[in-house]
């Protein structure tokens, strides 16, 4: 369980800090929720503590070197489908919440970039998994965000 002032995870939004421990009745039972203000945009979200897919702890230091791995390995077949179909996948997969399908998502974009414009949407979509990969890292490895930004450039150039 997380404690008020915990960073965490939620799936489709990114990188928040739990406000507060909300106690609220439905349907005649007791229901305890996180209130999450998302650190992107400002937004709050209600999860409930006993979700078990609602919210997640930050990445380890082992897994931010696999996205890292992950990033760096361009040795992968791009898809070339048509973009709605496309960002109907990644979208899917950005909306899991995992940094590591988020990573897929940014390298696949990464390389599309190369082969062809992105439509955009799909830009939209890049700069989005940049941005939720990079604030999860800063925050639980205490870096500049923009020095992660770097980093993940890095990854492709």
């Amino acid at each position: 369980m997380f404690k008020i002032g915990d960073y965490t995870v939620c799936p489709g939004h990114g990188v928040g800090q739990i406000c507060d421990i909300e106690e609220r009745e439905f349907g005649g039972q007791t229901k305890y929720f996180y209130i999450i203000k998302i650190i992107a945009n400002g937004m709050t979200v209600m999860v409930p503590t006993d979700s078990e897919n609602g919210v997640r702890d930050l990445v380890s230091d082992n897994e931010i070197d696999q996205v890292y791995g992950l990033l760096k390995d361009h040795e992968i077949a791009i898809d070339t489908s048509t973009w709605n179909r496309r960002y109907r996948e990644y979208m899917n997969k950005i909306k899991t919440g995992s940094i590591t399908e988020i990573a897929e998502v940014l390298r696949a974009l990464f390389l599309l970039k190369d082969k062809k414009n992105l439509s955009f949407g799909e830009k939209k979509m890049l700069e989005q998994c940049r941005d939720l990969i990079s604030q999860e890292i800063s925050l639980s490895k205490g870096m500049d965000q923009k020095e992660v930004n770097t980093s993940i450039d890095g990854c492709f150039n």
